[in-house]
């Protein structure tokens, strides 16, 4: 749905992560990542936010389900530490002296 169905152009290149939905299937959290900086983040969480009922919309008609859960977006972070992390690893590997 976030390829083919919406329109918003705040939205770019999103990644889903995990999904966590209660066992009451009322919640839904959804984690994702995106490549940009900190404005492309932040215009993306709004652009997803203003589809989400949108989104809830489809889920029910294609699913027919008898309650469809709120969904709350949020930014999962792990990939920016991993690469935090990668690069410090790299930086530490160049800093060793090298045995010949």
């Amino acid at each position: 749905m976030l390829i083919k169905g919406l329109k918003d152009p705040r939205i770019g290149f999103v990644t889903i992560t995990s999904v966590d939905v209660t066992s009451d299937l009322r919640q839904a959290r959804v984690y994702y990542t995106l490549m940009g900086s900190q404005d492309d983040r932040a215009e993306t969480h709004a652009g997803l936010d203003s589809c989400s009922s949108y989104i809830r919309q489809q889920l029910g008609r294609l699913l027919r389900l008898r309650f469809v859960p709120e969904i709350h977006f949020e930014y999962d972070a792990s990939f920016d530490y991993g690469q935090k992390i990668e690069k410090l690893l790299s930086d530490i590997k160049t800093d060793e002296p090298q045995d010949d």
